[in-house]
């Protein structure tokens, strides 16, 4: 899984600490996420999606082999 969370924090201005905040979630999973080293549940994708005002797509994407 890739996703774009360390791109759309930057551009909207947000450390781990703050987005962490936003998203429920501790700052070790955003670094995590960030990393490729967790894949976040459903719930927290999304959260972090509407955050950013983007679809879920937007921001985590997957290989096709990962499918």
């Amino acid at each position: 899984m890739k996703s774009r969370l360390k791109e759309l924090r930057a551009r909207e201005g947000y450390n781990q600490t703050q987005l962490a905040r936003h998203a429920r979630i501790s700052r070790q999973t955003i670094s995590l996420i960030e990393r490729g080293e967790y894949m976040p549940s459903l719930l927290i994708a999304v959260r972090i999606a509407r955050i950013f005002k983007e679809p879920v797509e937007n921001v985590f994407s997957f290989e096709e082999e990962e499918l």
